[in-house]
This record gives C-alpha cells, sequence and structure tokens, in this order.
C-alpha cells in the first residue's frame, strides 16, 4: 500500500491508548517518513448496542450475577485444531465457572476417536467435536453457541466479567470498552502484537506461557487462566486498569476530548484543503 499518496489516515484508536506509538508516527523521524501524512486517532469505533429482542445468551445471561461470565470467541475467522478445542473444553470445565463459548468447528480434518464424542444418541447433539459428555456436564454452568453470537451486546452485558479473546483489533475494542479483562489468545496476523500490549503494556490481560500457535495450551493452565482472571487478587489490578481505560475511551470521544479535537481538526483540514 503506497502510504505516500494519502492526505491522512484515520485511525481506530484514541491517544490515551497508545500515546506512545502515536506520538512516534507523529514525531519520529525514521517512522514520519513511512506514512508521510497527518495521523488522526478517532476511536474508539465500535458498533452500538441496540437490543430489540433478546436472543437465547442474553436471556441467559440476565438471570445471571454481575461480573460472573466468562465469554470465549476467537472471533469469525479464528479456529482451533481438534486437540486444542478438547483441552479447551476440559479447562473450562474443570475452571468451574460459569461461562458462553463461541464454538466453530475444528480448523483440522482429522479427530481423535479416543477423545471425540462419536456416540450418534449422545445427549450432546451434534457438536461432535466435543468432549464426550460435556454438554450435559456443563448444562447448568455454561452456554455453547455453534458459530457467531452479538458480541458487542455480550460484552456490554453487566454479567460479563471476563474474555478469552483472539486479540483482533475490533475484540480488543469492543472489550476495551466495555470494561471487560482478557485472557490474550491470539491466533495470526497482528493479533500477538496486540496480546503483547494488553498484557504487558496495558496490564489489561494475562496470556499462557506460550504462545497458542507454537504449543498446545493445556487444560491445567486454562483452568488456571480462568482462575486468576475471574477469582484472585490480581484480578483487581487488571480490572482497575480495564476500568481505568474504558473511561479514557469514553472522554476520549466526547466533547473537548482527544479524539473529538482530532475529528475537529480532520474536518478543518478537508474545508480547507
Amino acid at each position: 500500500m503506497e502510504y505516500t499518496c494519502f492526505d491522512g489516515i484515520l485511525t481506530n484508536t484514541w491517544e490515551e491508548l497508545e500515546g506512545e506509538t502515536i506520538k512516534a508516527l507523529r514525531s519520529n523521524e525514521k517512522l514520519q517518513s513511512v506514512p508521510r501524512c497527518p495521523i488522526y486517532p478517532i476511536g474508539p469505533l465500535r458498533r452500538t448496542v441496540d437490543i430489540t429482542e433478546h436472543d437465547e445468551v442474553i436471556q441467559w445471561l440476565d438471570k445471571q450475577n454481575q461480573k460472573s461470565i466468562l465469554y470465549v470467541s476467537f472471533g469469525s475467522g479464528g479456529t482451533l485444531s481438534s486437540e486444542q478445542i478438547i483441552e479447551l473444553a476440559w479447562g473450562l470445565e474443570l475452571s468451574q465457572h460459569k461461562f458462553v463459548w463461541v464454538v466453530r468447528p475444528p480448523s483440522d480434518n482429522g479427530t481423535d476417536s479416543a477423545y471425540l464424542n462419536s456416540n450418534e444418541n449422545d445427549t450432546d447433539g451434534s457438536l461432535e467435536y466435543l468432549p464426550k459428555g460435556f454438554l450435559t456436564r456443563t448444562k447448568d454452568m455454561g452456554l455453547v453457541v455453534p458459530m457467531w453470537a452479538q458480541q458487542v451486546e455480550i460484552l456490554s452485558h453487566l454479567s460479563v466479567g471476563g474474555f478469552i479473546s483472539h486479540c483482533g483489533w475490533n475484540s480488543t475494542i469492543e472489550s476495551l470498552t466495555s470494561g471487560v479483562p482478557m485472557i490474550a489468545w491470539p491466533l495470526h496476523a497482528e493479533q500477538k502484537m496486540n496480546s503483547t500490549m494488553l498484557t504487558e503494556e496495558l496490564g489489561v490481560a494475562i496470556r499462557p506461557m506460550i504462545l497458542p500457535t507454537k504449543k498446545l495450551v493445556k487444560r491445567e493452565e486454562i483452568q488456571e487462566m480462568v482462575r486468576i482472571l475471574m477469582h484472585t487478587k490480581e484480578e483487581k489490578s487488571i480490572r482497575e486498569n480495564v476500568k481505568k481505560l474504558k473511561l479514557s475511551a469514553e472522554n476520549a470521544l466526547s466533547e473537548g476530548g482527544s479524539s473529538y479535537n482530532t475529528m475537529c481538526e480532520f474536518v478543518k483540514n478537508i474545508r480547507a484543503s
């Protein structure tokens, strides 16, 4: 992409979230030569929550305690191997913590018959790539949603207190603006960089010891991460950090905020050109 042809770049972020990066792009001599045009951080931008009809998931969340639910989703294109799905399922079950899991078929074609449910009459239904009896054993503690769910509505719900995420930028923005801390589980592209920022720089997430793309994340580690995020003293500092970012996001978009002022500057430059 030829950035030098642009008159400006609008970015879905805000000064308080990525201040050092934005400053570098504007003032660092070497980095400034990459875009060669003004950078306009005007975020956070996300789809607004407009619940006109409560679906099954929202109705289930309405019955749960505040900050008690772990939401699990790897985005519209994120998939795990069959073996990793098994470990994640067992990790969630062993944690004994309530969850909503948006699950997609495994990325690999092979399945291990010793792990997977091969009984056509099993009450778990058609999600044969989950451990045998998983849905039956977790029916009172979890909700499994095939393929897709209303993510913005779910993350904005008062009962949701954590998010296992692939760290795609849209999901990251949606989680931060909802004040929901994360277990970072990057899969590809810029997600690894995002997960590093969320854990090491912003302190709003925890992550596996080894990248999930390099090594299988075992059920014991998944269980422990869920426990840390949802139950321990460590999660209090994470929640405090994400609460501050949520507030900074709201301030950035309000009149006089950094993104509000940047958008005004952008409009002014358009009118002057």
